[in-house]
């Protein structure tokens, strides 16, 4: 199929045949696997992925790409821009719903959660990673290229320059590895960074809190990373009525996830 990348949807295809492999390899995926992959493009993750996974759901917002994909019995279209697809309902698509086991002795249905794949778009990844972070109970794990500073600062320790809001927000929810790099040579057309790609392990059971407290606490904190929290945090805090005990003359990067979660689940829920 011929296509010419839309700017506008931030399209760079992968091409560089070895490294395809080797991301798949990563994926493992396995035949009865419920995935759904984000941006399918031209193929490069999917047809191999067809290969050991003989049908699974594609979000695809290019109109062109999800009419030729639709030619394919093998796969499930979902046209539409991924940030505002529920995955929950993917459970109940009928690629998905041929995967369900029935335990015939105990009347129940059990489903299987979601593998979520992609090469996502530069220009909307982070929000595409807050939009799945709702739906993270029903998803085994995600596998994702990258830009190459986004992953450095997704799985950032605490005291380096790239920890911050998205290192705070995504670690509460996920285990995440930083699986290999991949060059700009290896898209058409090339782009101007280099890429890497990511494994993201919800986590079984995450720390409880209100997701809506957590990122605002983390935005103030980081909004001026340079200063002591006194001047940023600690001035909203007290604006809360946060009576705790917190302590604000560190720095925002000096703070490791475990004590931003602790935070956020001893404020009240944002109103």
């Amino acid at each position: 199929m011929k296509h010419i990348p839309r700017k506008r949807f931030g399209q760079h295809f992968l091409v560089d045949g070895v490294l395809i492999e080797d991301i798949v390899g990563h994926i493992a995926p396995k035949t009865d696997d419920a995935l759904v992959e984000i941006g399918p493009g031209l193929g490069a993750l999917t047809l191999p992925l067809l290969q050991r996974v003989p049908r699974f759901t594609v979000v695809e917002l290019d109109r062109d790409l999800a009419a030729h994909w639709r030619k394919d019995a093998r796969v499930d279209v979902v046209e539409a821009d991924v940030l505002t697809v529920d995955f929950n309902l993917m459970l109940n698509s009928p690629v998905v719903s041929e995967s369900i086991e029935f335990v015939a002795a105990k009347n129940e249905v059990i489903t299987r959660k979601l593998r979520v794949v992609g090469n996502l778009p530069y220009n909307i990844s982070t929000p595409i990673l807050f939009h799945l972070l709702q739906f993270a109970p029903s998803i085994i794990d995600q596998h994702f290229m990258l830009q190459r500073e986004v992953i450095e600062r997704m799985v950032a320790k605490p005291s380096t320059a790239a920890y911050g809001r998205l290192s705070v927000a995504l670690q509460w929810r996920y285990e995440m590895e930083n699986l290999m790099l991949v060059p700009p040579e290896a898209f058409d057309p090339p782009p101007r960074v280099v890429s890497a790609v990511v494994r993201m392990l919800p986590r079984a059971a995450p720390a409880a809190l209100e997701f809506s407290t957590l990122e605002a606490l983390v935005q103030v904190a980081f909004s001026q990373r340079r200063k002591l929290l006194r001047h940023t945090l600690g001035k909203w805090l007290e604006q809360r009525g946060y009576s705790g005990r917190f302590d604000c003359q560190r720095r925002a990067e000096e703070v490791p996830v475990t004590e931003f979660v602790g935070l956020a689940q001893a404020l009240k829920p944002m109103g």
